[in-house]
């Protein structure tokens, strides 16, 4: 006996129907985002999430992961019912990973996502649909010495090229849908700023002393730049132990080598103008030590506009 055409595409519509996956409403409140490690390339962050679904078979106090944390404290719930569905509040806090752009410091902007899934069933069978009106951060407490910018929440589909260990050819890959919480930060950053460069500009103000001493003056006109140099590097030493390591060239080391190449400057006119000093041509080396000084200061200065300016933009 044939089945008609009409009938099959009947039951598979039947089939296609009864395998929609159940949507989960899901939200977010941050609450703070403290403990910015950039040196272990962390910080942690304490929110609320909650959700709303109708399949008895979710739990999501024993379900949840956050793939891209460090670790998750045992969180705080709260099970209750709303218009029929099972409606779950958890108080969240997690230590999460990231990778920071440190390029800029401190002028720098930061990317946070924090990725929330249900670890047991994939998207065949769940779907996060966000609660876009109902999720937001702290305005007041959230974030202290950053502004907090395009906040936002979305479902993204993770990928796993792997079965976890079911060989069937179907379970190759493995996707789950996942609820994001996005945000941009961006410093408060001249106080910080000043209170990290300002022992290197303090250096340098030492090592231009030398061009008001004597060019006859051997000992201080070399003694000054020199003590700077050393005073700079100790300021770099001081910086790169809360930054993590990176192979880019950072406005950290921008300024720190235009620094030592300003005081290399003040060494390389003490020297010529000692050497005219010596050879008799007082009034040369006088010039030579006026109309050095001031270039070396002004190219300083310049640079330095020049460099924190492109950080800023």
């Amino acid at each position: 006996m044939r089945i008609p055409l009409t009938v099959l595409l009947f039951l598979s519509g039947i089939t296609l129907t009864s395998a929609q996956p159940d949507t989960v409403s899901v939200g977010a409140y941050v609450i703070s985002v403290h403990d910015i490690n950039f040196r272990d390339k962390e910080y942690t962050m304490r929110f609320w999430l909650w959700f709303l679904y109708d399949n008895p078979d979710f739990d999501f106090s024993t379900q949840l992961d956050i793939p891209n944390a460090k670790s998750i404290d045992p969180p705080e719930i709260i099970l209750d019912s709303l218009e029929g569905r099972a409606w779950a509040i958890m108080k969240m806090k997690a230590t999460m990973k990231e990778s920071w752009k440190v390029a800029d410091f401190p002028f720098d902007e930061q990317h946070l996502s924090v990725q929330i899934e249900n670890s047991l069933f994939d998207n065949k069978t769940l779907v996060f649909k966000p609660d876009v009106i109902g999720s937001t951060y702290d305005k007041d407490d959230a974030l202290d010495g950053w502004n907090i910018k395009n906040f936002k929440v979305s479902n993204v589909k993770n990928d796993y090229e792997t079965g976890f260990g079911d060989q069937r050819p179907s379970r190759s890959l493995q996707n789950f849908s996942a609820f994001l919480i996005e945000m941009d930060i961006e410093r408060n950053a001249w106080g910080l700023f000043l209170k990290i460069f300002i022992g290197m500009y303090i250096a340098f103000l030492i090592s231009i002393i030398s061009f008001t001493i004597q060019v006859s003056e051997l000992e201080p006109r070399f003694g000054l730049p020199v003590g700077g140099l050393f005073a700079t590097v100790g300021n770099k030493y001081i910086i790169d132990s809360i930054l993590p390591e990176t192979s880019a060239f950072t406005l950290v080391d921008s300024l720190h080598t235009l620094t030592f190449l300003a005081i290399f400057g003040t060494l390389v006119v003490s020297a010529v103008a000692l050497r005219q000093y010596d050879n008799g041509n007082k009034e040369a080396a006088i010039r030579y030590n006026h109309v050095g000084s001031r270039w070396v200061v002004i190219l300083y200065v310049i640079a330095n506009v020049i460099l924190v300016g492109v950080a800023i933009l």
